[in-house]
């Protein structure tokens, strides 16, 4: 997808309505259409970046700086009981969006909208096993 079809640079260039909660000259937060939860935001860095792989550490570094400020916000105004963040990156972990993007999850209790569900692994790896799988990590560390 080239930045010119991409949904949400199309939002940041007002092409495209949002119900903005944050702008400044690197960042663009606001609603999500879906509102999981009352106060659901994406926070999108203003240039365009696919996903989390492809993103230079200058535009993380003012994308994630912002978010606790965000959050905190949403926290202090609606007052939920816990709160997600979540980053999906390529289509089989969910991505629709092809622009970086971290959505902000306010949390009000069971059956709120939301669920995390995933299989503990705790038992079929021992601490050999998780020793040698960060080693491998660290090796590939750029």
């Amino acid at each position: 997808m080239s930045h010119e079809d991409c949904i949400f640079c199309k939002i940041i260039d007002g092409e495209i309505p949002s119900a903005k909660v944050f702008e400044d000259d690197k960042v663009y937060a606001f609603l999500d259409i879906s509102q999981v939860t009352k106060g659901h935001t994406i926070v999108i860095p203003k240039e365009h970046t696919k996903n989390i792989y492809e993103t230079p550490p200058e535009i993380a570094k003012e994308l994630f700086a912002r978010v606790p400020v965000i959050a905190s916000a949403i926290k202090d105004t609606y007052k939920p009981i816990g709160m997600n963040l979540l980053n999906n990156n390529e289509a089989p972990a969910d991505q629709s969006v092809f622009h970086l993007h971290i959505h902000i999850i306010p949390r009000y209790g069971a059956g709120d909208g939301f669920s995390t569900n995933w299989t503990d692994h705790n038992n079929d790896y021992t601490p050999d096993d998780l020793q040698h799988i960060a080693k491998e990590i660290n090796e590939t560390i750029k």
